[in-house]
């Protein structure tokens, strides 16, 4: 059976279950059962690499131990072992030192789980699913990446969780144009599901990694913080099937409630690339944390006020950012006068509407700078639908080839029908709009309007001798009638 169609099997046996109630809850439940089967799978691993290797989880809550047999335990005995055993223990974890940073992992997962289903016999249909995927085969692991992605999707419909996830295309696209290096540390502050953090795990190590060692200094250099629980729940799912043994450098935690002037040297990083919240407002107090200057409730401004605070002298940063920072006011026209002085915003990169559908229909903007020197001039580069798209929907996403042009564009910088370029004296003339149009567009020509008018004026009158004749042949057919 397909791991495709695993999954769907599991999805439809939890319908069944009283107790999973719409999609996030569905998501939840799955996730940390298949954390719980990777991390066993990932243990077999270890145990073969490493003589000494200890698990953190006690040896009769191991997924091998209660889960790996077809007909092992079900119905109540399951569900009570579950509620009672299983997930009071997780949450509570004894931790020691040989088995520390796996055991926080697992810790920290089990903080914000939930057992929603009740009905064990159900429970155990959906263990024994999920024990077809193998994830220590190659194959497995790959196309359960796919399936993985999908699910993330699956998000979107489930209220307002779709803000977690951004189409593959767009995080590839800035990854690859950032192209952080081995060593350099990187940074997502809202990391949602750790999409940006795995694009940058599969850059580095299809580029840079050759070693052991090498292996060893991605693993250590790559960060993320979430502030949310289902999605920091999904991220460490997804970055220990990125092959990431102890992913303790995913926090759950809220980047914005640590105030400014608490950040030291040694956080500073090299590299940011987010996909920040926008559109929301953070809680009371949050603003508090920033100069008085520039101090508002938008998540979206706080977390370009993080970012320019935290890159080193050079450190490099992609964030998406929806128009609405791009041409408002206020702060906003603050905090980019401060951007554009402190950073070099070397690029703007428009995307289409539909580009997030259907979480949001806002228009968004992928911004690329370097900290350090001020920007002198600002490239902005429109992006296209593909020839026959008139949006992008869940049959037609967004593709990364479609970013071929940028990319073949980006060191090789001329004006075209999509580029163009900005001094910085005529955006900061106009009071910091970065929200510039395209003025290399080239317009339908609809033709002139006065031949137009003519055509216009001829054709209702052939119209009127048309509707004229037809109700004369009329009148003469029911005269001919009457006699």
């Amino acid at each position: 059976m397909s791991v495709s169609s695993v999954i769907k099997s599991i999805q439809d046996i939890m319908r069944k279950d009283v107790g999973v109630d719409g999609d996030a809850q569905r998501i939840g439940q799955l996730v940390w059962m298949f954390f719980l089967k990777i991390f066993d799978d990932q243990e077999q691993e270890l145990e073969l690499m490493q003589d000494d290797y200890r698990s953190p989880i006690p040896e009769r809550l191991r997924w091998r131990n209660w889960a790996a047999d077809s007909e092992g335990i079900t119905g109540d005995e399951l569900l009570d072992f579950i509620n009672n055993d299983l997930f009071k223990t997780m949450k509570d974890l004894a931790l020691d030192a040989g088995t520390n940073g796996r055991g926080i992992v697992v810790r920290a997962v089990f903080e914000d789980a939930y057992n929603y289903m009740k009905n064990g016999t159900l429970i155990r249909q959906v263990v024994n699913k999920i024990n077809d995927i193998d994830f220590n085969r190659s194959a497995d692991r790959h196309l359960f990446g796919d399936i993985y992605e999908q699910i993330l999707k699956d998000l979107q419909s489930a209220g307002n969780a779709g803000e977690y996830y951004t189409p593959r295309a767009v995080t590839q696209f800035m990854v690859d144009m950032v192209d952080p290096q081995l060593g350099e540390k990187v940074l997502d502050p809202a990391c949602g599901t750790g999409g940006f953090l795995t694009c940058t795990i599969e850059h580095i190590r299809s580029k840079y990694v050759k070693t052991a060692e090498d292996e060893r200094r991605l693993q250590e250099h790559v960060f993320g913080v979430e502030k949310k629980p289902l999605p920091h729940l999904l991220c460490t799912t997804n970055m220990m099937l990125h092959g990431i043994e102890v992913p303790t450098n995913v926090r759950h935690d809220n980047t914005l409630a640590r105030p400014l002037r608490d950040y030291s040297p040694k956080d500073r990083v090299d590299v940011v690339v987010t996909n920040p919240p926008f559109g929301g407002i953070e809680e009371d107090g949050i603003e508090g944390n920033f100069p008085a200057t520039f101090r508002t409730k938008e998540t979206a401004d706080l977390f370009l006020l993080l970012i320019m605070h935290i890159l080193k002298e050079g450190g490099r940063a992609a964030i998406v950012l929806p128009d609405g920072t791009l041409f408002g006011e206020g702060v906003k026209t603050r905090i980019k006068g401060k951007l554009l002085e402190e950073c070099n915003l070397h690029t703007v990169v428009r995307l289409p509407n539909g580009v997030f559908n259907p979480y949001t229909g806002i228009k968004t903007n992928l911004l690329f700078f370097t900290k350090g020197s001020p920007t002198k001039e600002v490239w902005y580069y429109e992006h296209p639908y593909p020839e026959g798209y008139k949006s992008y929907s869940k049959t037609k996403p967004m593709r990364i080839e479609e970013f071929a042009p940028e990319k073949a564009w980006w060191d090789n910088r001329d004006e075209s029908e999509f580029a163009w370029r900005v001094p910085v004296e005529q955006i900061k003339a106009n009071n910091y709009n970065l929200d510039i149009k395209n003025p290399n567009k080239v317009d339908e020509d609809h033709g002139d309007p006065e031949e137009l008018l003519a055509k216009y004026t001829k054709l209702l009158a052939e119209a009127a001798q048309t509707r004229d004749a037809l109700k004369r042949e009329l009148m003469a057919a029911l005269d001919g009638g009457k006699a």
